[in-house]
């Protein structure tokens, strides 16, 4: 007897692989219910608030008129970037953003670090707690509260870091009003309130440590100083990759709350950036199109450095984000 086999067409069989993943797919879901249910809100809030408003970057692209709306609105193409590009204040936004950005990286990113192998060395618990505290501490402050604070202990005539600075025999520098000084005054100022904060990452790294490693360092006769610079810091490193890369996407994203509430008409030269200009222009002076376009080529910068970034790390070593 013969038997015949009947052949289906190619589609056909790719009709029934993709069903049959499709199936998988929903049987895996019904399965892991409870694991969806809870990170659906998290998704929600990423779909409704992060990629819900990605709609209106098109009027990036149009004149808009709020009366037609943003479909009503007539198309202008790249017309906004080209006058972003042209304006006279365009190198001026973009040095200052880069200049506050990358001191901020300089001096921000090593202390952490720094702070975190120091904790990390401490013994006595009390102490480590009290110090962990004392630095956590300014991070739980609201940036308008932080804002006041800078400004009272900075003013010329009543501030406490002006009368140490003038008690001691010098001569005090116009922090508040002084271009020179604002770029210091504000990268310093984020370190105190945000350094504490971020040596927690860190530390949870160091937690994974082996202690079998420093008691075998410590059997060959290595010091302290020696069981940080061969155990702790390379085990921090991928980490460290990790938040450089982070940093590097966000290097032109300066956050605008702290600029625009230390912000005066005498500091101007040195503390406009991109994100004050963009609320300037756009919530100010309803330029909501010239303002869109600024912020969507700022994200795009921002997207490119992380992209380039990660790429030339994944090149030279294994940790990167992709």
């Amino acid at each position: 007897m013969q038997h015949t086999r009947t052949i289906l067409p190619r589609d056909s069989a790719l009709t029934t692989k993709q069903t049959t993943k499709r199936t998988k797919t929903w049987k895996g879901i019904i399965k892991n219910w409870e694991l969806y249910l809870f990170i659906a809100p998290a998704l929600l809030y990423f779909l409704i608030f992060c990629y819900g408003p990605m709609y209106g970057i098109q009027i990036a692209f149009k004149n808009f008129i709020p009366t037609k709306g943003i479909t009503g609105s007539p198309w202008v193409g790249f017309d906004h970037f080209v006058r972003f590009f042209h304006s006279y204040y365009f190198w001026d936004l973009i040095w200052n953003t880069l200049g506050i950005s990358l001191y901020s990286l300089a001096v921000g990113f090593p202390i952490p670090i720094i702070l975190a192998l120091a904790f990390n060395e401490i013994r006595n618990g009390y102490f480590k707690k009290l110090a962990q505290t004392v630095t956590y501490a300014p991070h739980f402050i609201s940036m308008v509260v932080m804002a006041g604070m800078i400004i009272t202990f900075l003013s010329p005539s009543t501030g406490i870091v002006t009368n140490i600075i003038e008690g001691l025999g010098f001569h005090s520098p116009e922090f508040l009003t002084d271009p020179r000084w604002f770029k210091t005054m504000y990268v310093f100022s984020d370190v105190w309130q945000s350094a504490g904060w971020g040596t927690i990452i860190y530390l949870a790294a160091l937690s994974g440590v082996d202690p079998g490693l420093h008691e075998a360092a410590i059997i060959d006769g290595a010091s302290r100083f020696q069981r940080v610079r061969h155990i702790n810091i390379p085990t921090l490193v991928p980490t460290m990759t990790i938040l450089l890369i982070l940093s590097m996407g966000s290097l032109l994203g300066v956050g605008f709350e702290k600029i625009l509430l230390l912000q005066n008409p005498l500091n101007m030269t040195a503390s406009d950036v991109i994100s004050t200009f963009v609320y300037r222009s756009g919530l100010v002076s309803a330029q909501y199109s010239f303002s869109t376009a600024i912020g969507l080529f700022n994200s795009v910068i921002n997207a490119v450095l992380l992209i380039v970034v990660n790429q030339v790390v994944r090149r030279i070593s294994d940790n990167s984000l992709w």
